[in-house]
């Protein structure tokens, strides 16, 4: 199993104080060192953490893979095609949220998801679409030409009644069953932490998981290097 990280609240941390530390930068770095496979970045239309800057940097100083997360703001789009990052992860965008509220609706919004793909793709980024596990989802990101398809944990995340959290982790399971079936990559992630990802890591249709905000936290009391290490082993067992 693979592990991304994200280190955006690296960068909100940063932003609190409108200074030029902690650089989310050099929390990548350490978090490569640690063991994990990539790193990831969301670069909002707002700007509330991470910057421009910061993703240049990331492409420049990374030797393992950047993954920048997007939605397809032209402004946003443009400068991930100056970037040109190993991935994009193309997720929806509400100014007013704290963090992502859910996955891509393809079915209202599929066509401007698709020229994005298309632009993305013809600068050999390849592209991933973060969907909530619905099969018709799916089956939209396979004929708009998605090269990778990441299921959204976010309910599975949230729910408290261990019943609850069987439904959903039932829908991920056939969600990146199918995913899989039609040939895409399949990751996951969303709100998963270190006490709710052991059932996530055990679905064999699952390839990667991107984690940010539960790493980051566990890294102010541990050290960054530790809580990625954490993680790995969990994942890993």
């Amino acid at each position: 199993m693979k592990l991304g990280v994200n280190i955006d609240h690296v960068a909100t941390l940063r932003q609190a104080r409108k200074c030029v530390y902690p650089d989310p930068v050099v929390a990548a770095l350490l978090a490569s060192r640690a063991g994990c496979d990539s790193i990831v970045a969301h670069l909002r239309e707002d700007r509330r953490h991470i910057r421009e800057r910061d993703i240049r940097l990331l492409g420049e100083a990374l030797d393992i893979a950047f993954n920048l997360e997007m939605s397809i703001d032209e402004g946003v789009v443009r400068e991930a095609l100056r970037v040109t990052p190993e991935q994009s992860t193309l997720v929806p965008e509400r100014r007013q949220e704290l963090t992502t509220e859910g996955g891509l609706d393809l079915v209202r919004g599929g066509l401007r998801v698709g020229r994005a793909i298309a632009r993305l793709k013809a600068k050999n980024i390849k592209v991933s679409v973060f969907l909530d596990p619905a099969r018709n989802q799916i089956k939209l990101a396979h004929s708009l030409g998605a090269d990778i398809v990441e299921i959204n944990t976010g309910k599975y995340s949230q729910v408290k009644d261990p019943r609850a959290a069987g439904v959903e982790l039932a829908k991920i399971k056939d969600a990146a069953g199918l995913a899989a079936s039609l040939g895409f990559p399949v990751a996951a992630g969303h709100g998963l932490n270190y006490d709710n990802v052991k059932p996530i890591a055990l679905i064999k249709a699952i390839g990667e998981l991107n984690i940010g905000h539960a790493i980051i936290s566990r890294a102010v009391f541990i050290g960054m290097a530790a809580a990625v290490e954490e993680m790995v082993g969990l994942i890993n067992p």
